[in-house]
């Protein structure tokens, strides 16, 4: 049935629900990027990317926490121990994951490929992959491209570049701020994918961000955690946790400013600037969740403790049956009182109150009578639910989407 004319959702409608609006990213002085075409999945569209800075950067990272890890995940968390880098090269359409020795020597030969092309240090050059698990790159295909990616440099954009690194994404995620330290200005600016696999402790997603700010190691690497918990690790579309998440930042320094230190007025700012970037791109990774139509904001409210907060609100985002209702446009609210039941926190049924949008379609744990209202308020592409437990002071706030049958056909067919 989710295959046919009926309940597919056209490609239009697709566009006009997730397609951002017209944004214009700064890049940040010393970055430069190029793409590639190595059919690594199949032909007909760009695969391979390259980020490069002029200037040796300092580099922080933030990698999945799934057990199984890809090859180059397991490379990039050796390297990054030294706070440097110089280049990112990325592929999509295939994750090298679960491809034992082999895949770690494929992502050491790529890697070393582009070190020796642009005359950097092997271990100043990071190195992604997301895509297929289980089966080994087609390094032939790949190495071969290396040339055209390396004279390319400079000649695409970093919206090429992140719809290079695209999967079943149906749009390119970018994001940027301009900001003030001192009196220089100095930009930020981030592309990531993500559509499907996306759970928290790091969504199933690569990042790359990239500012030209002057900022020692320490601050940057607080100032990446930080942004990553406060964004990324708030988001879920399916509750799957990937082998290859991977979020780096790069500090080339090239602003000229003052050097940011960790717990300064600069650093405040610098922290303030990157978590809007990367709150931004989690949004949209949301917005574009495979099959998506509605991205859903859940809230909980005076929940007994944070981690009770948190537990409650992830339960609700990752419930098939409160997904599959808000796509339907049904205000079931008893899903979402279902769910606080086995989640494991303090609760009790006749305190509680659920809000739909401005709609409040439960009072301490009774009906509102208000369930055609809120049926409207569902309607909308963006949903707001509120659960207040009146139980203590804690709150959290996960970003969802809803489920469709697009999703099944998504992830049905991914390898063929």
């Amino acid at each position: 049935m989710y295959g046919s004319s009926r309940w597919r959702i056209s490609d239009s409608a697709r566009r006009q629900m997730t397609m951002p609006r017209g944004m214009e990213v700064v890049v940040p002085r010393g970055f430069s990027f190029s793409t590639a075409e190595a059919a690594i999945k199949k032909p007909g569209r760009k695969d391979l990317a390259l980020i490069f800075s002029e200037k040796e950067a300092v580099i922080s990272g933030v990698f999945t926490t799934n057990e199984v890890k890809a090859a180059p995940v397991r490379i990039d968390m050796e390297r990054i121990r030294l706070g440097k880098g110089q280049a990112i090269v990325a592929n999509s359409g295939n994750a090298n994951a679960c491809t034992g020795e082999r895949g770690i020597r494929d992502a050491l030969e790529l890697s070393g490929m582009v070190a020796s092309s642009i005359g950097v240090k092997a271990d100043r050059v990071f190195i992604c992959s997301t895509g297929v698990i289980g089966t080994p790159l087609p390094m032939e295909r790949i190495t071969q491209k290396i040339p055209e990616l390396i004279n390319g440099m400079g000649r695409s954009s970093i919206d090429d570049a992140a719809t290079a690194i695209m999967t079943t994404d149906t749009f390119p995620k970018i994001a940027g701020r301009v900001i003030e330290i001192g009196k220089v200005r100095v930009h930020i600016a981030g592309m990531c994918k993500g559509a499907g696999m996306i759970s928290p402790d790091m969504a199933t997603m690569l990042c790359f961000l990239m500012t030209d700010a002057l900022i020692e190691r320490k601050a940057l690497s607080h100032a990446l955690r930080d942004a990553v918990d406060d964004s990324f690790n708030r988001i879920t579309v399916d509750g799957e946790r990937s082998t290859n998440d991977t979020v780096l930042a790069m500090a080339n320094g090239m602003a000229g400013n003052r050097v940011i230190r960790d717990g300064s007025r600069a650093f405040r700012t610098f922290a303030s600037g990157l978590s809007e970037v990367t709150e931004e791109l989690s949004r949209l990774i949301v917005r574009d969740g495979e099959g998506a139509t509605k991205l859903v904001e859940i809230i909980i409210k005076n929940a007994k403790s944070r981690g009770d907060a948190e537990k409650a609100a992830f339960n609700i985002a990752n419930s098939l049956l409160v997904k599959t209702a808000i796509y339907g446009n049904d205000p079931n609210w008893g899903r979402i009182m279902a769910v606080l039941g086995y989640s494991g926190i303090v609760v009790q049924e006749d305190t509680c109150d659920i809000s739909i949008g401005r709609v409040k379609v439960c009072r301490k744990g009774i009906a509102t009578g208000r369930d055609s209202e809120a049926a409207d308020m569902l309607k909308a592409d963006e949903v707001r639910i509120v659960v207040d437990l009146h139980i203590g002071n804690a709150s959290s706030k996960v970003l969802t989407c809803d489920l469709t049958e697009e999703y099944v056909r998504t992830n049905a067919e991914y390898r063929t």
